[in-house]
């Protein structure tokens, strides 16, 4: 099938070359003309395993080309897919105003029938916007063209995301019409062959979906991490109580792991864009709220450690810190708890030394300048020195450091573990400091 996706970002991206790795004509669209002559020369503006040889070798087999031209997406397109980001409103609502854009130049450029999918996640009720705009446009054009929209919400986890679009556990469509659910089961035919994933619902449906997921998620994070502090409390140990818990087959191990809070693209401000549109409804989205409000609490956390253990004025104090991605395999930053630990560190006065494999780029234009913030490519030199060392993102290569060359290197032997991935009484027999989450 003849495919465009407008948006060379994350979504659109893994999108376009999922598409085409399973044979499809892919135009990748973006205003952007510099990221174009990247992505035309190879390189990938984000780090995400297995992205950049999947878009080069489509690229190669000519399935997979990029283009600064709305008219030439429209035109090559039988499906035209809306993958432009919907950040958050200073009400905390999504900013649709990029998603509209994309659908006023579709209805200016539309010249035969097409079928219009928003990937983006986006509010219940966006799909009815797009057509009222594409349907404004061509009527000022004199133009009566039959068009569809359709719902298409991408569930693609930052640092696996081309294993989960080539292998989706689901596929949810929210379409107007038979003809539309047709044209997406054609589409998606090749990555729905061992069993059926297609789940076809009406578009509201489908919008709402989206949310509902990540609220979901969320929400088991929030949970445990308010269990974690009522374990800090009253003297339990968080993660004995996780064994316990998810052993129970109706609760089970998925994202009930104790930490520094989430953060990243979507879990924040779908959360918030969620609560808005209850709001919006006339419904008071308490549970919601409250898993924002436990959520920015829990980012504050191992700053709030820090302070607590080397008191509020940290002149002349060195921290280390590990992790700066707000996950690993990522180098997105976005609502990362690293921020708000350098932050309060800064803040207090500390000098920070820090080391991520692939985010400190982006942090370092994050902060700026910064005399007190020093950026290392090895994680054994950003701990030189250091009066303690923060862990904020559990990257596969920092599960098992040799403590003994830590305790060596650094000035005073004292481990903030903001993700619980060291164990307690091994880091303390090699003459550590330990400080977990929700931890004795």
């Amino acid at each position: 099938m003849k495919v465009s996706v407008i948006g060379g970002g994350y979504v659109g991206l893994v999108s376009a070359a999922g598409l085409a790795e399973v044979g499809h004509q892919v135009t990748c669209m973006d205003v952007d003309a510099e990221r174009v002559k990247q992505l035309r020369a190879g390189v990938i503006p984000i780090y995400e395993p297995g992205l950049a040889e999947m878009v080069q070798r489509n690229q190669k087999e000519e399935r997979l080309q990029f283009t600064t031209s709305m008219e030439q997406a429209v035109l090559d397109a039988e499906i035209l897919m809306i993958a432009v980001g919907t950040p958050s409103d200073e009400d905390g609502s999504a900013d649709l105003s990029h998603v509209l854009a994309v659908a006023a130049a579709v209805g200016d450029a539309m010249q035969h029938s097409l079928l219009v999918v928003t990937k983006s996640t986006v509010p219940v009720g966006t799909a009815d916007r797009v057509r009222s705009v594409i349907e404004t446009r061509l009527a000022e054009r004199g133009v009566n063209m039959d068009f569809s929209v359709a719902s298409n919400p991408e569930f693609l986890a930052e640092g696996v995301a081309v294993g989960d679009f080539m292998k989706p556990d689901r596929i949810v469509i929210g379409v107007e019409n038979e003809a539309s659910a047709a044209m997406l089961r054609e589409l998606y035919a090749p990555f729905n062959r061992n069993h059926e994933k297609l789940l076809v619902m009406d578009v509201r449906s489908s919008e709402l979906t989206k949310y509902a997921a990540n609220a979901m998620l969320a929400t088991r994070i929030s949970a445990m991490n308010e269990m974690a502090n009522v374990a800090e409390a009253v003297g339990a140990d968080i993660e004995k109580v996780r064994l316990g818990i998810g052993s129970d087959p109706r609760i089970g191990y998925s994202f009930i792991y104790p930490g520094a809070g989430y953060g990243g693209s979507c879990f924040p401000k779908d959360v918030r864009a969620l609560a808005h549109t209850a709001t919006e409804a006339g419904y008071d989205a308490q549970i919601l709220q409250a898993v924002e409000s436990v959520n920015n609490r829990q980012r504050r956390k191992l700053g709030e450690i820090l302070l607590r253990h080397a008191g509020e004025d940290l002149s002349g104090f060195t921290l280390a810190v590990w992790g700066l991605a707000f996950k690993p395999n990522t180098d997105d930053i976005r609502e990362a708890p690293a921020l708000d630990l350098i932050e309060a560190a800064l803040t207090a006065g500390a000098r920070v030394r820090a080391h991520d494999p692939k985010a400190m780029g982006a942090v370092r234009s994050f902060f700026g300048d910064q005399n007190q913030l020093e950026f290392f490519d090895d994680p054994y030199a950003a701990a030189a020195g250091a009066d303690a060392l923060a862990l904020v993102t559990e990257w596969r290569q920092f599960w098992a450091p040799d403590f003994r060359r830590l305790a060596e290197l650094m000035r005073v032997p004292v481990i903030l573990d903001g993700r619980n991935i060291w164990q307690p009484d091994v880091v303390r027999s090699r003459g550590f400091t330990y400080y977990g989450i929700g931890r004795p």
